[in-house]
């Protein structure tokens, strides 16, 4: 009877060699220099493989016991304590508590592998998957609107990755609003939800994942209470956002998104479509053949839509606002700007009063208290020296050279926490960050 031999592809390699010395197809010298041993331990190899055969070339540790093993004793007495003490405990918390209480000192990994054995404990991998069952639609046309952003490469090779975003009625699954933007942020939010208002009214509630346009678990957000830019403007019109805790539980728009991954790109390539702008003008045409093909009956035919109020300034709901205090100089610094207001009577009574900053999507910036505005100038604290100041003050041109050349070497972007331009075409925070640090390391060298 044949018996089996594990062996490494080194091992494999030995035989080889060693059947050829045997068989005189080469000598020792070649033997040692082709296994890269010496040629002692070519001899000692010889000798092995003709008493023991191809075993004779295997290494007698494997299947040993580790000399680092941890006596079987020492395993028993750890896994009873565990099921006595621990049996609900994850396997580092129960490392901790073995080390602190009992005075057993072993890795967590070790005892992962114990408890894994004794099935106290269940791999991630091995889990039974959560089911996700699925939920009927809801019974009325805008009761509920399912909003997400689908980043991915839309034109292909012809044009920059952008992102989708996508509003659809969760009663008969039509496309309410689409637009190509080049990121998810507020404003492009903003921009895409005053469309869907203008077009089809308020809905009871928007259901969206745990963006951080939609949902802040910092404090500091508009005074510490949680709320984003866009929670606050749909609070401010009556709408209702939720948030869902997993993509499944949005499934709706999240099968609408792979829908529009493939026909969407494939419509757009045979039109040529290769840019944003392009393609917003093109999305009008394809929701309608969209809703026409895919849009399903409501159970009830009442319309759930409310209109805008006449007191609702979507101007005024969908812009950017903080809140600051007015210093008794009568200045407000936002986004690297002091805000000088106007010296009269009536604002000199504003001294120390919390005021609020607008700044809007054309890039427009406002300051009000209780609604009314305030006039201000600008000093901008990010003004540099330019060339023609240096020339003309002769006095003091080798201190400003020297305060320029130090100037370009700060950090002379606008604050990295200020509502994103892109919309205006400028770069995105995470581009401004980049290159921040990368000033900085040239700084340093």
């Amino acid at each position: 009877m044949l018996d089996i031999v594990a062996m490494s592809q080194k091992e494999i390699h030995r035989v080889e060699v060693i059947q050829k010395l045997i068989d005189k197809r080469i000598v020792e010298t070649d033997a040692a220099n082709q296994l890269n041993i010496s040629v002692r331990q070519v001899r000692r190899l010889k000798k092995a493989y003709k008493q023991y055969g191809a075993v004779g070339l295997t290494s007698k540790k494997r299947g040993a016991k580790s000399n680092h093993k941890y006596p079987d004793a020492l395993k028993e007495v750890v896994l009873m304590t565990v099921r006595e003490n621990y049996a609900d405990f994850k396997p580092t918390f129960a490392c901790e508590k073995l080390r602190e209480n009992h005075e057993i000192s072993i890795s967590h990994e070790t005892l992962r592998k114990w408890m894994i054995e004794a099935e106290l404990w269940i791999p991630r991998a091995q889990r039974l998957k959560r089911a996700y069952q699925p939920r009927h639609r809801r019974d009325c046309y805008g009761e509920l609107i399912q909003i997400d952003g689908s980043l991915h490469h839309w034109f292909e090779d012809r044009g920059p990755r952008c992102t989708l975003l996508v509003y659809i009625d969760d009663a008969t699954g039509k496309l309410l609003e689409c637009q190509f933007v080049k990121s998810e942020s507020t404003f492009t939010y903003f921009n895409s939800t005053r469309r869907y208002l203008e077009n089809h009214g308020k809905p009871i509630a928007f259901y969206s994942d745990k963006h951080s346009t939609f949902r802040t678990n910092r404090k500091g957000e508009l005074g510490g209470d949680g709320v984003t830019q866009f929670g606050r403007a749909l609070f401010e019109l009556n709408i209702d956002i939720i948030c869902a805790n997993s993509a499944q539980a949005k499934g709706r728009v999240e099968r609408v998104n792979r829908t529009l991954q493939d026909r969407l790109v494939k419509e757009m390539r045979l039109r040529n479509i290769s840019t944003i702008e392009e393609a917003n003008e093109y999305l009008p045409i394809y929701i309608v053949n969209f809703n026409k093909k895919f849009h399903k009956e409501p159970a009830s035919k009442k319309n759930m839509h409310r209109e805008l109020m006449e007191h609702e300034d979507l101007n005024e709901i969908f812009s950017w606002q903080e809140t600051r205090t007015l210093s008794l100089s009568l200045t407000v610094q936002y986004d690297k700007i002091v805000y000088l207001i106007k010296d009269s009577v009536k604002t000199r009574k504003l001294a120390r009063k919390r005021v609020t900053v607008f700044d809007y999507h054309n890039g427009e910036i406002k300051i009000k208290y209780n609604n009314e505005t305030l006039p201000y100038s600008i000093f901008d604290k990010l003004r540099k020296v330019d060339q023609g100041a240096i020339v003309d003050n002769k006095r003091l041109g080798a201190a400003l050279l020297f305060i320029k050349e130090k100037q370009e070497l700060r950090n002379e972007k606008r604050s990295a926490s200020s509502p994103s331009r892109q919309h205006l075409g400028q770069e995105s925070t995470k581009e401004i960050r980049k290159q921040t640090v990368v000033k900085r390391k040239k700084s340093t060298l």
